[in-house]
């Protein structure tokens, strides 16, 4: 027998650490390859973890509730491979071992990731008042892990805050905090409350909001739109499109193509941000918001620019029958590079959207409602709808999302049963 490593494995671009909601499998169970054998939850996906190898399991290294970084260790298994062959295998080629040396080399040059922190990593500099500036991270491109913090904790050798362009450098309100009082008071339980832990899917969401909001400066804009063709068109077909087809055209179809088609005119806000750079994506990705009782998920239509609203339809209805039967996989969820949220399907006529980071901006698609608008010097009664755009404004201006906005405005009133081939 041989003993293998199973580590945590990428779960979806831009994900670096994962937590183990459950272990599907105890020490001594045999599995084979491929089979599942944790569940883990990120920020963007709950997936279960497959075994890499056939064996038995014989010792899991990771603990249920454990927050740890893709590649780290997550259990040793015996193999069925012969301990020679193990061995044999194990030794690394010349050409290997030259090329894992050029890749250690690359990695200590490339300090890319070194300001890239995860809102663990953040929590923890803050609660111990540490200057990140000063750590030396051990994880890709430089990047500072949940295990640089933890080691540079038990050392006891916390650096002290240092001075950066020859000015002190100015606390989070954070670290302020930390400062004036080390233990933060905590709220305290009352007769009759209900104490709720956070776990899960709401504590993935919540960090991935935090991070948001402390890396991305927002801006908001609104504008309502006449939507009145599109409903009557829509109302007309869709008994029998769903008898035809099998699922539901909802309005929300329309509205993400005539987003994807924007974007293509306007590619800036199909971007991210890089520190030192941005980029343009080329394909049109567009994550979506799925919920499924209390947990919230975001899959992606990959290359919708390229689907009708047919299409669109379709895939809107397989995510969302993925996701609340727990199928949803890293591909469903990987890729995404701008996000369409209806939040019109809970009733809301107007919010303001917290950007799904790394995008440049979410648009949240509001509640359809009849309203009286005048036409002509007259009163007449509207569908209207207010599409409300949260925006990065490192990389996005006012112009370019007002010119965006006006497209996707022009595309949706111009719906209708003589135009509707066209999209």
């Amino acid at each position: 027998m041989a003993k293998e490593k199973i580590n945590m494995p990428q779960l979806g671009e831009s994900v670096t650490e994962g937590t183990i909601s459950s272990w599907l499998v105890n020490v001594g169970d045999k599995v084979n390859k491929y089979d599942p054998i944790a569940e883990v939850m990120t920020d963007k996906v709950n997936a279960e973890v497959p075994s890499s190898f056939t064996g038995t399991i014989k010792e899991l290294v990771a603990q249920e509730g454990d927050t740890i970084a893709v590649g780290d260790l997550m259990c040793y298994i015996d193999t069925e491979a012969s301990s020679a062959g193990a061995a044999k295998g194990s030794e690394p080629s010349k050409e290997n071992k030259q090329q894992t040396d050029m890749d250690s080399s690359n990695d200590a040059k490339d300090q890319s990731m070194k300001k890239r922190y995860s809102p663990a990593v953040l929590r923890m500099a803050q609660e111990n008042n540490i200057d990140l500036e000063q750590v030396e991270g051990t994880g890709k491109a430089g990047r500072i892990t949940r295990k640089d913090i933890e080691k540079l904790i038990s050392s006891g050798k916390i650096p002290a805050p240092t001075e950066h362009d020859n000015k002190a450098v100015t606390p989070t309100v954070e670290n302020k905090q930390a400062k004036e009082s080390p233990s933060k008071p905590q709220p305290t339980m009352q007769t009759g409350d209900i104490e709720i832990p956070v776990t899960g899917v709401r504590k993935a969401i919540a960090q991935n909001m935090v991070r948001s909001k402390q890396e991305i400066p927002h801006a908001w804009m609104t504008v309502e739109v006449d939507v009145t063709d599109l409903v009557t068109y829509r109302n007309k077909i869709k008994d029998s499109f769903k008898q035809k087809e099998g699922y539901g055209l909802t309005f929300f179809a329309f509205f993400v193509k005539a987003v994807a088609q924007s974007l293509k005119e306007f590619p800036q806000l199909n971007s991210t941000w890089a520190e030192d750079k941005i980029i343009q994506r080329k394909d049109i990705n567009l994550s979506i918001a799925v919920a499924k009782d209390e947990e919230l998920f975001v899959p992606v239509i990959h290359h919708a620019d390229d689907k009708s609203i047919k299409g669109i339809a379709k895939q809107i209805h397989e995510l969302a029958i993925k996701a609340r039967t727990n199928k949803l996989t890293g591909d469903d969820m990987k890729g995404g590079t701008f996000t369409v949220n209806n939040t019109g399907s809970f009733g809301s006529i107007h919010s303001m959207g917290v950007i799904n980071h790394p995008q440049a901006a979410i648009l949240q698609v509001e509640s359809i409602v009849k309203r009286p608008m005048i036409v002509n010097d007259m009163f007449a009664a509207r569908d209207m709808v207010n599409l409300s755009l949260s925006l990065d404004h490192r990389i996005l201006d006012g112009l370019v999302c007002g010119n965006f906005l006006a497209r996707v405005k022009e595309i949706l009133e111009n719906m209708n049963e003589n135009t509707i081939n066209v999209y």
